[in-house]
């Protein structure tokens, strides 16, 4: 059964300003892709897509690109972005009953949101709706970012960290686990594709200020189901670690800029022809 999550505008407009693009996993899916099936290029469909990030990322490779979301409030954000090229487009539809005919598709991606679909119903529709020869491309991040800052200990920064994503673990939601890198190891064992590839970590680093950084992190589902249960213990974590981090690093202003590192994992399957 698939997960309705990130509906609210408030969180939708976070989830928009604060996530990270992962414009160095694209590179390496249009390798893929253009190394399997050169000059196929016509649709790459984004499921899952939220307010777009990923959606944009594709425009330049392909004639046409549709982001796909189940939320209304995530589309909406994804409508407003000035940034979307004019053949990018968005359309509201569930992951594992999408609006496309079957063998339409010549590239379909899921960027950090397949741990909340139904997964073996979205893989017989990803399987439908790609074309012989289409691509599958399915990637997330751990929970566990890391932070560097000058010649602070990134030890000593990770530690402040891990601390922070423990008190968050008993919130996680239980369709996930306490591991998402499990349920996209299942779905690349299950997909019956013979030329596939998996990718257990990329190391994307970003430039952020402190503050963020905990924005990136505030938008994730366990803290907002901390939000959601005790506004004040949510404020006092994210206030407490701020504070920790910053005393580390000997700053007084959360606008100060980290190298933020996110590990990507990912996988990467051709259908046959």
């Amino acid at each position: 059964m698939a997960v309705r999550l990130f509906e609210g505008r408030e969180h939708a407009a976070a989830y928009a300003r604060y996530r990270v693009a992962p414009e160095e996993l694209i590179d390496r899916i249009m390798s893929y892709v253009e190394k399997q099936t050169p000059n196929r290029v016509s649709l790459a469909v984004d499921v899952g897509c939220g307010s777009g990030q990923g959606s944009i990322l594709l425009a330049p490779y392909f004639t046409k690109v549709v982001g796909t979301d189940i939320s209304p409030a995530q589309l909406e954000m994804a409508l407003t972005n000035n940034k979307n090229p004019p053949n990018v487009s968005y359309r509201e539809s569930p992951a594992e009953k999408l609006p496309f005919a079957s063998g339409e598709v010549d590239l379909l991606t899921a960027m950090t949101a397949a741990h909340w679909f139904d997964r073996e119903k979205f893989l017989l529709e990803a399987d439908r709706v790609l074309r012989p020869g289409g691509c599958l491309a399915l990637l997330s991040y751990t929970m566990a970012m890391e932070l560097e800052y000058g010649d602070v200990s990134p030890a000593t920064l990770s530690g402040i960290c891990d601390e922070f994503y423990a008190a968050l673990l008993p919130f996680r939601d239980p369709h996930i686990g306490t591991s998402s890198v499990n349920i996209y190891s299942d779905m690349f064992d299950s997909c019956s594709y013979p030329d596939k590839e998996w990718n257990e970590c990329l190391k994307v680093k970003r430039l952020l200020p402190l503050n963020g950084y905990f924005g990136m992190m505030e938008t994730f589902s366990s803290y907002q189901k901390l939000l959601r249960k005790d506004p004040a213990e949510a404020e006092r974590l994210s206030n407490d670690t701020r504070n920790k981090l910053m005393c580390a690093m000997k700053v007084s202003s959360p606008d100060t800029e980290v190298t933020v590192v996110v590990n990507y994992f990912y996988w990467l399957a051709r259908k046959p022809l």
